[in-house]
């Protein structure tokens, strides 16, 4: 027995889980802020240990190439959410948003959220994936109604009921992957461990299989804000607080599709099974151009992004429907790069809302004047997520789009135009907030710049050139998918 792999492993669920009650308790709203901070960043260095020290699977957890990936990503977006989030947060302490006790029940659900989301990577068992994806649900349920408005009330049950019934849906689907693995494995743990099913999975009945995905990829697909099962995304973004902002978009949606990629392998593995490809590329691509539409009417700056979010989880499941080395490589890629890029852009509109005191695009004038740091680092990030050279998001869209037209002409142009059209959406945005004369209103910035210069130099540089190491460890988990 691995016994520090089983260590590292019980740290990245222990860690949050016990930091979750420790803040709790923490009455001094700075300490709570810091260590929020210390405790992410202690599991990040633990998610990192397991590039060196690989546990043995069990019944209930595992570890392999595919979640590691994940896994790393998610706990080193939550670290440096949790550095932007010490800065925001003792903002609107001040501004009276949020009172002493509501910033220390922030502060312990922020670590919930985060164990709930490394349980569900984690987690060898398709029932305990389950129970982790719905506890991250209604963590993130709460978080977004804490500002206690009407607005933000609204959008809380707006995403517990959409939610609600996405989880219910998930809930069928592995009910139906249980009956059908256990025909075939017996009945018990061994039927609801993903090593197992894999490995099984060309014995199932393709029956069970079939209607076993649909319901799977309609459940989690709410998750991730594929319409038309987005609905909740947009209010969630825009009335909870905007450090919840970047992990809904950095982290959860990726929790989600990771579910279904999990599934989709099973299905993979079944040669009589319904191909899961075409359900998903035809969701995706939906998502792509409804998102890049949508994106010329909206007012608010933060439900501007939650539809880019949409629209980059379209194409990122559009990637893994149409599957093969090339595309799950882009799509891998693309959604570390988008889990970086996303979360940074939502760290500089966070702070660019408590400077100017709106939401609203039309009250946002002229940042790089006013704001200088943050202005242009917007305009980074909007490069960014816009999928512009050099960065590393031109990479992936290019790779998606080439991959595409080789096997399907017709979708590759329907994809590559849509990009376009929110391309032109965002560069027209970003033109009136970042230039031109401010409009006067301005509050002191307290933003913490370094999460911010950290994830888009990140990006920056994966456009530019990946470590040799990286690519390979890509790649391979690219060739598991296929």
């Amino acid at each position: 027995m691995n016994l520090s792999g089983e260590l590292v492993l019980a740290a990245i669920l222990v860690i949050p889980a016990l930091g979750a009650g420790v803040l709790a308790l923490v009455a001094d709203d700075r300490k709570g802020a810091w260590l929020n901070v210390f405790i992410s960043f202690l599991t990040f260095c633990c998610a990192l240990a397991l590039l060196l020290e690989r546990p043995a699977s069990g019944p209930f957890l595992i570890v392999d190439d595919l979640n590691a990936v994940f896994v790393i990503i998610s706990t080193l977006v939550a670290f440096t959410t949790s550095v932007f989030s010490a800065s925001y947060i003792a903002h609107e302490l001040d501004t009276g948003h949020l009172t002493h006790a509501f910033l220390r029940f922030y502060h312990a659900m922020y670590q919930m959220l985060m164990f709930g989301m490394n349980l569900a990577l984690l987690s060898n068992n398709i029932g305990l994936m389950w129970v982790a994806v719905e506890l991250a649900t209604l963590t993130t349920v709460v978080m977004v109604g804490i500002y206690r408005t009407p607005a933000a009330l609204e959008a809380a049950w707006k995403y517990f009921l959409l939610g609600s019934v996405g989880i219910a849906l998930a809930l069928f689907g592995t009910i139906l992957v249980y009956l059908a693995a256990r025909a075939v494995v017996g009945e018990g743990l061994d039927a609801m461990a993903w090593d197992v099913l894999v490995a099984n999975a060309s014995g199932f009945d393709p029956a069970f299989l079939n209607l076993a995905f649909v319901f799977l990829l309609l459940g989690y697909g709410t998750k991730v804000g594929l319409v038309p099962l987005h609905a909740w995304l947009p209010d969630a973004h825009a009335e909870g607080p905007t450090p919840i902002s970047a992990v809904l978009s950095g982290l959860l949606l990726n929790v989600a599709l990771f579910a279904v990629l999990r599934f989709k392998s099973i299905m993979s593995a079944n040669p009589a099974a319904l191909a899961p490809g075409p359900l998903m590329v035809t969701l995706g691509l939906a998502s792509v151009v409804f998102a890049a539409l949508m994106l010329y009417r909206r007012q608010d700056i933060k439900r501007l992004f939650a539809y880019s979010s949409i629209e980059h989880m379209g194409i990122i499941t559009f990637a893994f429907g149409m599957g093969g080395p090339l595309a799950n490589f882009a799509g891998l890629l693309h959604m570390a790069l988008h889990s970086l890029t996303k979360s940074a852009i939502f760290f500089c509109v966070g702070h660019i809302a408590q400077v100017k005191g709106t939401q609203r695009m039309a009250d946002i004038r002229g940042l790089t004047v006013s704001h200088p740091t943050l202005g242009w680092s917007l305009g980074l990030g909007v490069l960014a997520i816009a999928g512009l050279p050099p960065m590393g998001l031109f990479m992936t869209e290019f790779l998606i789009i080439t991959s595409t037209f080789a096997r399907a002409p017709v979708l590759a142009i329907v994809l590559g135009v849509s990009l376009l059209i929110g391309l032109g959406a965002l560069l027209l945005r970003l033109n009136g907030l970042a230039f031109g004369d401010p409009d006067g209103r301005s509050n002191p910035s307290k933003a913490s710049y370094l999460p911010i210069g950290m994830h888009l130099a990140l990006v920056f540089a994966a456009g530019i050139w990946l470590p040799p190491a990286l690519v390979a460890w890509f790649q391979y988990v690219a060739a598991l998918l296929s």
